[in-house]
C-alpha cells in the first residue's frame, strides 16, 4: 500500500503540472442539397492536400453543418461522401499560425446514378480489417456470421484459434488471452469466456478488435493481448432502435431475438438492448488411455454423448446526462442470466488388461445443472476542459456474480457379458460460487506541443467464495463426505498506476512510451484443507511503440511490451470436478503469475496489407489441462500448472484482394514457432513445433439488392502444453436480401455444410498416454431477420471502458 500511495502523490504531482494546451486549428462549412438546402447526415471527410490521406472525419448537422477541431498545422482539403452521390471536393487550404481556423466554401451534393449491368455497387467495410495497431472484424455486415455465436464469429479471426476440446481462446499459438466487451474486461476464466462467448448472439455484435500489444493505459494483464467486442450502437437526435429474430437448425434447434434501443433528447441520451438465446446442442467425446503400473498395463476406452440446453438473457442499459459543454456524468447498467443443463449425459467405458481382455464396464450417467448471472453497475464521470483533446474521466464499479452448479454422477460396472459385478454408485456435489468486485479508476489525457501525455490510477478489491458440497448415496440416504467437499476463499487487490507519452520525434517518426505499476495482494484459503496461499508483489510495467513513415504506401511500426497473467479465480480453487469416476478436473492453489516480454515489428503497405513478426518469452507459464495420472487406482485427471519458459515466433500476413467492382476477397496467414522447456514430473519436457493457420472470405454484391458471401478457415497441427493437436479447419456460405428500402434485411447461412470441424489431440509424457477426440454441433443453418427503425442517424451512446475491466475476466463458474 506504501507504493500505491507513493505512486498517486506523483500521478497528482505530474496531473497538477499540466497546464498548457496545444494551439491547434478549427475547420469548418457548409453543405447543401442539389436543391439549395441544408444537406444532413453527410460524411465529411478532411483530407491531407498533399496525398488525399485521410485525418479524420465528421457528420453533417441538421442545418449541414460541420466544424473539424484540434487540426494540426498543414495543408488540407475536405470532400463530402453519401451512399447515392458523388464525392465533391474542397479547393486545397492552410492551417498556420497566420490563419489558425478556416470557413470553406459551401459544397453542393451532385447525384449519382451508378449501375453495371444491373448491380448495384455499395460501400461495405470488409469483413477483416488491418490496421496499425490492431485486427477488425467487421461482424455487423457479414452474411455468415448472422444468427450465429460470437465464438464462432471469433473462430473466423485471422490468429486466433478456438481449442474446442477445453473451449481455450489462443491468439497466435498462445493462450492468456483478455476478452473485453465495449472496453469492460468479463472477470470469467478461460472456459467460462469461452462459454459467454457461445452464449452471445452474434448479431448484437457491431465489430471485434484483436490488440495484440496494448499501451500502458491498458491492465498488464493478457501474455498476448487484448480482444475487444464492440456492441453495436445506434448514431443525432430523436429515437431509433434495431430489432432482430433468428431461427437456426442443426440436430437441435436454436432461436434468437434481441432489441436495441437509443433515444436522445435535449442534455439526456438513453439506450439500452436486450437479448435472448435458446440453443440445444450435444458433444460427442472419446478418451483412450494406456496406463502402465507395476509391470502391467491397463486400457481404457471411454466414449460419451452430451446433448445440453442453453438459455441465456443478456441486458445492457444506461443514460448520459450532458450537464454542459464540458461536463457529462453517466450511469450504466450490464448483465446477464444463463440456465444451462445437460440432463442426461452418458459415459461408456471399458477397462481392458494388457491383453486386451475386458475386465470391467462402468457406465456413468451424468446430470448437470449450472446458473449464472451477473449483474455490473457502472456510474462514470467525464469533464472536457477546452474540446481539443484534455480530459479527465473517471468510473466507479460493481460487480456481482452469483453461480449454482449441481452435478450427479450414478456408475453401473458390469462386466464383460454385461452383468452387474458391483453395487451402483451414486455421488452429486452441489457448489455455489459469489464473486464480488469493487473497483475505480481515473484517467486525464494532456494535449501538448509535441504530443499527448496520458497518466491515471486503478484500484480493485475481489472477494470469491466457492463452497463445493460432496454427497455419496449410501443405504438409501445421502451422506456428506469431507474428503471431497471444500470450500475456497479468494481475496485479492490491485492498484495501479500509469504514465503514457505520445507524439512525434521526428518529421515522419511517432513514438509512445509507457510505465505501468502494478501492486498486487492476494489470499487463497482453502478452508477444508487449512491451506492458505498468501501473496504479495509490486510490478512494473513498460510499452514502447514507434512507427516510421517511409513514404506514402509504406508504414513500419515497431513495439515491445512486458505483461502479466494471474491465475483466474477457479483455476486456484483445489477442488475437484468428476466426469466419471476415473476422470476429474482439479485446480491449484499453488498456481503462479506469468510474465510475458514480447516484441512486434509490423510493416503495413497503402494502409491495408500487412506483415506482423512477433516475438515473445513467457516465464511460469501458465498451462491448462495439464494431463496427471494416479496409476494404482486407474485415475487419470487434468489440472492448471506453471511451466518454466514458453517461446514464441508469430509470422503474420493480411491481404485484401478487389477482383471485381463485385467481388472482393479478405486473406490472412498466420505462422506460428511454439517451445516449451521446463522440468516436470523428474524430467525435462522440451518440444517445439511450427503450425499455421489460414483465413479466406470472398464478398459478393449481386443485383436487386442481393449480397453472398463463401467464408474458410484452416489450422495446421499445431502444439499446445503437453497436447499436439490434428489440423482443424471448415467453411461457410450465405446470402443476403436488403428489404423495404434498406431498413430490413434477410440473411440465410450454413455454418460448416459437411461437418468437417472437429478436434483430436494426443498427449504422451513419461508415463502418461492418452488420445481425445470431440465433435460437436458445428454445422448449422440459420435465418435472420433484421429491422431498423426511427431516425439511423442519432449519436451513438459514449463508448467507455469501465473500471472493473480486469477482474471480470477471471472469474469462475460458468458452463461446461
Amino acid at each position: 500500500m506504501k507504493t500505491f500511495i507513493t505512486a498517486v502523490c506523483t500521478w497528482l504531482v505530474m496531473t497538477s503540472a499540466m497546464a498548457q494546451t496545444a494551439p491547434n486549428g478549427k475547420v469548418r462549412g457548409l453543405v447543401i442539397d442539389p436543391a439549395q438546402k441544408p444537406s444532413e447526415f453527410v460524411t465529411i471527410l478532411l483530407l491531407k492536400a498533399k496525398d488525399s490521406t485521410l485525418v479524420k472525419g465528421v457528420v453533417t448537422n441538421d442545418k449541414g453543418q460541420y466544424e473539424f477541431d484540434n487540426v494540426a498545422v498543414g495543408g488540407y482539403r475536405v470532400a463530402t461522401s453519401l451512399i447515392g452521390f458523388k464525392k465533391v471536393y474542397s479547393e486545397p487550404f492552410a492551417i498556420d499560425a497566420v490563419t489558425p481556423e478556416v470557413q470553406v466554401k459551401t459544397l453542393t451534393m451532385v447525384e449519382e446514378a451508378k449501375s453495371l449491368n444491373e448491380v448495384k455497387v455499395v460501400a461495405k467495410k470488409p469483413f477483416i480489417e488491418q490496421e496499425i495497431d490492431r485486427t477488425i472484424v467487421n461482424v455487423e455486415n457479414s452474411i455468415v456470421a448472422s444468427g450465429s455465436t460470437a465464438l464462432e464469429v471469433l473462430e473466423k479471426a485471422p490468429g486466433v484459434t478456438i481449442d474446442r476440446q477445453s473451449d481455450n481462446i489462443q491468439l497466435k499459438g498462445k493462450g492468456g488471452v483478455i476478452v473485453m466487451i465495449d472496453g469492460k474486461q468479463t472477470y470469467l476464466s478461460g472456459q467460462e469466456v469461452a462459454n459467454l462467448l457461445k452464449n452471445t448472439p452474434s448479431d448484437n455484435i457491431e465489430k471485434i478488435e484483436i490488440i495484440t500489444n496494448p499501451s500502458s493505459k491498458y491492465d498488464a494483464a493478457g501474455n498476448v493481448g487484448i480482444i475487444n467486442i464492440r456492441m453495436k450502437k445506434n448514431k443525432n437526435f430523436g429515437t431509433n432502435g434495431t430489432a432482430i429474430a433468428g431461427v437456426g437448425y442443426g440436430r437441435f434447434e436454436k432461436a434468437n431475438a434481441s432489441l436495441n434501443l437509443n433515444h436522445r433528447v435535449g442534455k439526456i441520451n438513453a439506450f439500452g438492448n436486450y437479448s435472448y438465446f435458446h440453443n440445444r446442442r450435444f458433444q460427442e467425446n472419446s478418451l483412450d488411455r494406456i496406463i502402465p503400473y507395476n509391470g502391467k498395463i491397463t486400457y481404457f476406452d471411454q466414449s460419451s454423448y452430451r446433448p445440453n440446453r442453453f438459455d441465456g438473457h443478456t441486458f445492457r442499459g444506461g443514460i448520459d446526462y450532458f450537464i454542459n459543454k464540458k461536463s457529462t456524468i453517466g450511469v450504466l447498467a450490464t448483465g446477464f442470466i444463463n440456465d444451462w443443463e445437460q440432463p442426461n449425459g452418458i459415459n461408456h467405458s471399458v477397462i481392458s488388461n494388457e491383453l486386451h481382455q475386458i475386465t470391467l464396464k462402468p457406465t456413468t450417467e451424468v446430470s448437470v445443472k449450472n446458473k449464472w448471472s451477473n449483474v455490473t453497475g457502472n456510474v462514470n464521470y467525464k469533464y472536457d476542459f477546452d474540446g481539443k483533446g484534455r480530459e479527465f474521466t473517471s468510473d466507479l464499479d460493481y460487480s456481482r456474480f452469483n453461480g449454482q452448479s449441481y452435478n450427479n454422477l450414478s456408475t453401473t460396472y458390469t462386466n464383460a457379458n454385461d452383468s452387474i459385478v458391483q453395487p451402483t454408485a451414486i455421488v452429486r456435489n452441489n457448489m455455489p460460487s459469489i464473486i464480488d468486485i469493487w473497483a475505480f479508476k481515473s484517467d486525464y489525457v494532456h494535449p501538448t506541443k509535441i504530443g499527448k501525455f496520458e497518466t491515471g490510477l486503478k484500484t480493485s478489491f475481489v472477494n470469491s467464495d466457492n463452497n463445493l458440497t460432496y454427497e455419496d448415496y449410501v443405504d438409501g440416504r445421502w451422506v456428506f463426505n469431507p474428503n471431497q467437499s471444500n470450500q475456497f476463499k479468494y481475496t485479492e487487490n490491485i492498484n495501479a498506476v500509469y504514465a503514457n507519452f505520445s507524439g512525434k520525434l521526428y518529421k515522419n517518426t511517432t513514438i509512445q512510451a509507457g510505465l505501468r505499476l502494478e501492486n498486487t495482494h492476494s489470499r487463497g484459503n482453502s478452508v477444508t484443507l487449512n491451506k492458505i496461499v498468501d501473496r504479495n508483489y509490486t510490478n512494473l510495467f513498460p510499452t514502447l511503440f514507434l512507427s516510421q513513415k517511409i513514404d506514402t504506401n509504406n508504414v513500419l511500426n515497431l513495439s515491445y511490451s512486458r505483461r502479466i497473467d494471474r491465475p483466474n479465480y477457479q483455476n486456484l480453487n483445489p477442488f475437484r470436478f468428476y466426469l466419471d469416476p476415473y476422470t476429474y478436473q482439479q485446480g491449484n492453489p499453488y498456481l503462479k503469475p506469468q510474465f510475458t516480454n514480447s516484441f512486434q515489428l509490423t510493416h503495413v503497405y497503402k494502409g491495408k496489407f500487412s506483415t506482423t513478426l512477433g516475438y515473445s518469452r513467457t516465464t511460469d507459464v501458465i498451462v491448462n489441462e495439464v494431463p496427471g495420472q494416479i496409476p494404482e487406482e486407474n485415475i487419470t485427471f487434468v489440472t492448471t500448472d506453471n511451466l518454466a519458459t514458453q517461446d514464441n515466433v508469430n509470422l503474420t500476413m493480411s491481404f485484401p484482394v478487389t477482383v471485381t467492382k463485385w467481388w472482393n476477397m479478405q486473406n490472412n496467414i498466420g505462422v506460428n514457432y511454439n517451445k516449451y522447456d521446463s522440468p516436470y514430473l523428474g524430467a525435462q519436457y522440451n518440444v517445439s513445433f511450427v503450425s499455421y493457420n489460414v483465413y479466406t472470405s470472398q464478398n459478393f454484391v449481386l443485383p436487386k439488392g442481393f449480397s453472398a458471401e463463401v467464408a474458410g478457415w484452416y489450422n495446421s497441427k499445431s502444439v499446445y502444453g503437453f497436447y499436439r493437436s490434428i489440423p482443424q479447419g471448415a467453411f461457410s456460405l450465405g446470402v443476403q436480401k436488403t428489404l423495404m428500402n434498406r431498413k430490413a434485411s434477410l440473411k440465410l447461412n450454413v455454418n460448416d455444410p459437411f461437418w468437417l470441424n472437429r478436434f483430436e489431440g494426443r498427449a504422451t509424457y513419461q508415463d502418461i498416454n492418452f488420445r481425445v477426440r470431440a465433435r460437436w454441433e458445428s454445422r448449422i443453418a440459420r435465418l435472420t431477420f433484421t429491422y431498423r427503425f426511427g431516425n439511423q442517424n442519432v449519436k451513438a451512446a459514449r463508448q467507455r471502458s469501465t473500471s472493473t475491466e480486469a477482474e471480470r475476466n477471471r472469474a469462475g463458474g460458468g458452463n461446461n
